[in-house]
């Protein structure tokens, strides 16, 4: 099958072409490479080393025979390219990760709010409007977040996606209707995804495009099988305040000698799941695209869901680091329960991998290995959520835990 994937050079994307590649896909990367641009902006590289794009894709090609191709195309500004990229590859599938992915990322200032919305929607937009102008059938996965619920379960599990309600018509009688769940985004980055959702069921019901919607949890973990092949294949590690996953900054807090920062009290309960669990979920969507016609397939790309303060303590007691908590940049509520359904892509074959001991040391391994590539001083967040935010965010609040 001819897949493009877009935004193929970043955290989730290059992991997702290698395994696509490997499974004997035709791959074509479309990327801007904008992600390594911000690592310029921001002043902290990747734990890993990344090789340039053309090491990588040499780096690929030579151990296993593959070839992938890399376009340099802005998808968000360059409308034109892409249709042209997508009449020339005549795609089956296009998975689409080109939008900029962190939500302190998009509250710095008004600068990046405005970047995440230009970003994001016309990348989102644009495809879209591509895939219909060229009149070719083509499914398209998109990456989302769980951050578009909200992080607040009130009494009921989240459904994937859709919400069966029963309304009052005005003669007072019921009426059954099945809606979109109703979207509470914590960030402008999410956003952006919540308005990824209103594109996907318009161009859906009006189009009949076919659209799979992965509304992903945190990632933690950096490689794949793919990428452990050869170490010019490795794979991000994002562990600076506005990058790096929690589960991922905790790790190389431990590796350097850091206190585990908690925002808050930590009680926030947050879903996630193992970047081989990504990319497997990817690769189960490409291969089980909705009709034409339908709504949009959407899942909870997730395995599991975690106390923040309890992964800490899990790190703690493996390493002996210690836990701080600080004030949270955040305008979230300081706790909250979450119980999210996932049987679409168990039903699809995931078998999840869960987070126990063995796996979190292969990682912290990892950041081990390169601790000596950390500036400890790009750790703290520190985009704050909101302008009257007080305090400074790395500042202890009550007293430290023990290490349970």
């Amino acid at each position: 099958m001819k897949i493009l994937v877009l935004g193929g050079d970043g955290f989730c994307g290059w992991p997702t072409a290698l395994r696509l590649s490997a499974r004997g896909h035709d791959v074509t990367i479309a990327d801007n490479l904008s992600r390594r641009a911000i690592d310029k902006e921001l002043g902290c590289e990747s734990l890993t080393p990344i090789a340039e794009i053309p090491e990588r894709l040499s780096a690929w090609h030579s151990v296993t025979g593959k070839s992938i191709r890399f376009v340099h195309l802005d998808i968000a500004q360059d409308y034109d390219g892409l249709l042209d990229l997508i009449l020339e590859e005549v795609p089956a599938a296009l998975v689409h990760f080109a939008e900029q992915r962190s939500a302190p990322y998009s509250m710095k200032s008004s600068r990046h709010k405005r970047y995440t919305v230009d970003n994001n929607i016309n990348a989102t937009n644009n495809v879209l409007a591509a895939v219909v102008e060229s009149g070719l059938d083509v499914h398209i996965v998109h990456l989302g977040t769980m951050g578009v619920y909200g992080y607040k379960t009130p009494g009921l599990t989240i459904p994937e996606g859709y919400l069966s309600a029963t309304l009052t018509d005005d003669s007072g009688a019921s009426v059954k209707t099945e809606i979109l769940y109703p979207t509470n985004p914590g960030s402008i980055y999410h956003m952006t995804k919540s308005q990824d959702q209103l594109l996907f069921a318009y161009y859906a019901k009006n189009d009949g495009l076919r659209i799979t919607d992965l509304h992903q949890g945190i990632v933690w973990g950096t490689q794949t099988a793919e990428t452990t092949l050869d170490d010019r294949l490795i794979n991000r590690f994002d562990y600076d305040g506005d990058y790096g996953t929690v589960l991922n900054r905790f790790l190389v807090q431990a590796a350097v000698g850091h206190p585990l920062t908690v925002h808050g009290s930590g009680g926030q309960t947050r879903a996630f799941i193992h970047l081989q669990d990504s990319v497997r979920c990817i690769e189960l969507a490409v291969s089980n695209p909705p009709k034409r016609h339908s709504r949009v397939a959407i899942f909870n790309q997730m395995t599991e869901t975690h106390r923040v303060v309890d992964l800490a303590t899990m790190i703690s007691t493996m390493t002996g680091a210690e836990i701080r908590h600080v004030k949270n940049p955040r305008n979230e509520a300081d706790t909250n329960e979450l119980t999210v359904a996932n049987l679409g892509l168990r039903s699809l074959g995931l078998v999840p991998t869960t987070l126990d001991a063995a796996l979190l040391r292969e990682i912290t391994e990892i950041a081990q290995r390169f601790a000596s590539r950390c500036d400890p001083a790009k750790i703290p967040c520190v985009s704050l959520w909101t302008t009257d935010a007080a305090g400074n965010c790395t500042a202890p609040v009550g007293a430290k835990l023990a290490a349970a």
